[in-house]
């Protein structure tokens, strides 16, 4: 058993914000080279310690190391490379164009950092989900708490020791403990707060941040679809939907939670499924459980969850094609693979968030259309097709934080794209310049110069001064 984490003393939280607080103007006045260094220096310490960082994952949830490599440390780095080259150019003041009617001045845009900032990490990607948008709150020039989940103790001790040898805790400082660390952080007035995780926690993180009117970024979930048409490739559609489901056991907040097959190609997807899924993980279910290429659950209670679901759904008429294993002592749930699955079945009420797979027939596009509207505005979305005015319709017609065409996942692997929730499944987004924008304030400035025709609007509002004003006015209506 891994020892608990501790619990910070509220004094010493409150001492690490006030430190951070008088720090944060000196933080805001740095330059681009030194923002740079201190990019740079998480860069370094990173490579330093990657193989403890994949080991400290496999201890908390047998998490594979190339999944480790790929899906945390190598996206950690991608971001800070990115960054590192590009925080001089979001740094400089953006030129907007002035009107007319503003004839004499000259306007920019000014990107100051927010101040202090808090980051609340979850436990299904304990590193990056960290990492990332540390990243992104240095390249602004902002102080930063983080917290990470309680439930990957070895990454959190991990990550807590990265940023001590790191960072002086005036400017980056980790705090460790449950549930109630996170509660008494949450009673400080941080300038922007950034959550990933549930949405139920969100609404509690959401409600927190407007009792000190700070910013905030919610980076949330729900059941994000996989819809394949009549005319998709059904062997790779299967391919990438079974490996973007089941990679960290399904414990990704954009993996495909459930499939919709055009029905004249559902008996086909449910086989090329089933052989991508032996090919992926092993043709027996005594060789899936021993493969070292598959994650265990972080939490024993979502293994019950997830067992309960499928049972619950199974008994409500839907079939196990593949796997339905449940271990709660080991943490270990069996890719799974659940056909003849309806709109009402306990899986589809809720988003499933582990390597349970539901596959449902639809006839009309329609039919799809109304179920993802009727489950919220979703993370992402996946079109598998061959038809251009599928993916048109399926994009006019519904809304989701990201969407991806014939693939799972990579729309994630992009910096320069935005990644971020719509409605319940999040609030703002981040990566890249995306990144830096969250975490700063833009400043409007304005500069003027004489002459400027300004003076045409002032008091009096009567005489010829005034007729000129009005007609130009008018003029550039």
């Amino acid at each position: 058993m891994t020892a608990p984490l501790p619990q910070p003393a509220t004094s010493e939280i409150a001492r690490l914000f006030e430190r951070q607080r008088a720090h944060a103007p000196h933080m805001a006045r740095t330059s681009a080279a030194e923002r740079r260094e201190r990019l740079g220096r998480l860069s370094r310490a990173i490579k330093s310690r990657r193989a403890a960082i994949a080991a400290a994952m496999h201890a908390d949830f047998r998490k594979p190391a190339w999944e480790s490599e790929f899906t945390e440390i190598h996206m950690a780095l991608a971001e800070l490379n990115l960054a590192m080259r590009r925080v001089g150019r979001w740094m400089k003041p953006e030129r907007v164009g002035t009107p007319l009617l503003l004839f004499g001045t000259s306007s920019r845009v000014v990107y100051e950092p927010r101040g202090v900032v808090l980051i609340m990490g979850p436990s299904n990607y304990p590193f990056s989900l960290i990492v990332n948008p540390l990243i992104a709150a240095i390249a602004a020039g902002n102080c930063a708490i983080l917290k990470p989940s309680e439930k990957t103790p070895n990454t959190s001790r991990l990550l807590k020791e990265l940023v001590a040898a790191t960072f002086d805790e005036t400017e980056v400082a980790l705090v460790e403990g449950g549930p109630e660390v996170g509660a008494a952080l949450l009673d400080f007035p941080f300038d922007h707060i950034f959550f990933t995780g549930s949405a139920q926690i969100g609404r509690i993180v959401m409600a927190a941040a407007a009792r000190h009117l700070a910013s905030l970024t919610l980076e949330l979930g729900g059941k994000s679809p996989a819809v394949v048409d009549a005319t998709a490739d059904i062997e790779a559609a299967a391919q990438r939907i079974v490996w973007g489901k089941f990679v960290n056991a399904g414990q990704t907040c954009i993996a495909p939670d459930y499939v919709y097959v055009h029905e004249s190609r559902a008996p086909a997807f449910l086989a090329a499924a089933r052989a991508a899924l032996e090919r992926l993980y092993g043709g027996t279910e005594e060789e899936r459980a021993a493969t070292p290429d598959f994650a265990r659950i972080v939490d024993e209670s979502h293994v019950l969850r997830l067992k309960d679901q499928v049972e619950r759904s199974v008994a409500a008429g839907a079939r196990v094609e593949v796997g339905g294993r449940f271990d709660a002592e080991t943490r270990y749930v069996a890719p799974t693979i659940v056909s003849g699955v309806t709109t009402d079945a306990p899986l589809m009420q809720c988003e499933i968030f582990g390597p349970v797979l539901p596959v449902l027939a639809y006839r009309e596009l329609d039919e799809v259309v109304a179920f993802v509207r009727r489950c919220g505005k979703p993370l992402a979305m996946y079109i598998f097709t061959r038809d251009d005015r599928v993916t048109r319709e399926l994009l006019a017609r519904t809304s989701a934080g990201s969407t991806a065409i014939n693939t799972t996942l990579l729309q994630y692997a992009n910096p320069g794209l935005p990644f971020g929730g719509v409605g319940a499944s999040g609030l703002g987004a981040y990566h890249g310049f995306h990144g830096f924008r969250a975490f700063s304030h833009a400043r409007s400035l304005l500069r003027q110069r004489e002459p400027a025709l300004v003076r045409l609007f002032f008091p009096p509002y009567r005489g010829r001064l005034h007729e000129l004003a009005r007609r130009v006015l008018r003029l550039l209506e």
